[in-house]
């Protein structure tokens, strides 16, 4: 099968669509046929070096965590699905890819929700599976404030809307240009950068219960602050998060975690509701994985990007 892969790691030209073996349904997994599938900062962060040390794949490695397609082969002991079934999900997070290529072995899926395209549902699964985890760990819900560092990106985008649903006060960090998109989700939006304290204590005079930190944009101190403790603080950005006494929430760990499905039924419930949808940044066929990947790398991609085949 067509693959995304890298064999060394380095800049974006170190991406190339290669052939590799065909992965197959091992027990409580299924294979799809790949229509859409995600890109997501943590790829790029695998692709150039940055996580060798701490979460190292072995080369040559298929990129990708999350995917939507139609399943074609079911393992041992899974039930509730067949062959031709339409679903999203994600990849063994043990495996940590695999996930950009035309065929791919998902951990975790629940049935695609007809209001979401192919493109929103590849793009969905990783990031609804990181906002519902780092949300049950804010325990943001009704009566709760929660501020949102980096709105209006990926997992900021999708973290919003659940959010939202789920009876929080979201107040939302963005560029100014991206106010207006930030709102249409359900979040009060403000610019981050300098002065975020004296911008959201306007906002919100009784302070904020929680703080999620999607950018990892060197922030932590001033939310630390904001939250009133570091406890009260999650990112999943920032790898310096240990030296401010704040949870870095990197994975849900291997696939098939209930909380997870139950994650991915949540969003997709509200889909079907009009409650949840999937922005996307860009959608682009496989072949032009390089471009996305730029992208993706300037961090002000609004919504998810996304690979078609």
């Amino acid at each position: 099968m067509r693959a995304l892969t890298f064999s060394e790691y380095g800049p974006t030209n170190v991406l190339e669509i290669t052939d590799v073996p065909e992965p197959h349904a091992g027990p409580g997994r299924i294979r799809v046929a790949v229509r859409a599938t995600g890109v997501a900062p943590a790829d790029c962060s695998q692709r150039s070096g940055r996580l060798r040390d701490i979460m190292p794949v072995p080369l040559p490695h298929v990129l990708g965590v999350d995917a939507a397609g139609v399943v074609d082969e079911v393992g041992v002991g899974v039930s509730g699905v067949r062959p031709g079934d339409a679903v999203f999900g994600i990849v063994d997070l043990a495996v940590l890819g695999g996930a950009n290529a035309e065929y791919a072995v998902l951990a975790t899926w629940v049935p695609k929700p007809d209001a979401l395209s192919w493109e929103q549902a590849g793009g969905a699964a990783a990031n609804v599976e990181t906002a519902v985890r780092t949300l049950d760990l804010l325990k943001a819900g009704p009566g709760t404030t929660l501020l949102i560092e980096g709105a209006a990106g990926g997992v900021g985008t999708v973290a919003v809307q659940l959010a939202v649903a789920r009876g929080a006060t979201v107040i939302g960090t963005a560029g100014a240009h991206n106010h207006e998109f930030v709102a249409g989700l359900g979040a009060i939006p403000t610019t981050y950068g300098p002065g975020l304290g004296e911008r959201v204590s306007a906002l919100a005079p009784d302070g904020v219960d929680a703080v999620l930190d999607c950018a990892g944009s060197g922030s932590l101190p001033d939310l630390v602050d904001l939250a009133g403790s570091p406890g009260r603080v999650v990112t999943i950005a920032d790898l310096d998060a240990a030296k401010y006494g704040v949870h870095l929430s990197a994975s849900a760990g291997p696939g098939g975690d209930p909380q997870a499905v139950k994650g991915l039924a949540e969003a997709a419930a509200l889909a079907e509701q009009g409650l949840f949808t999937v922005p996307l940044a860009a959608t682009s066929p496989l072949e032009d994985a390089a471009e996305a990947h730029r992208l993706s790398e300037t961090g002000h991609a609004r919504g998810k990007i996304v690979l078609t085949l």
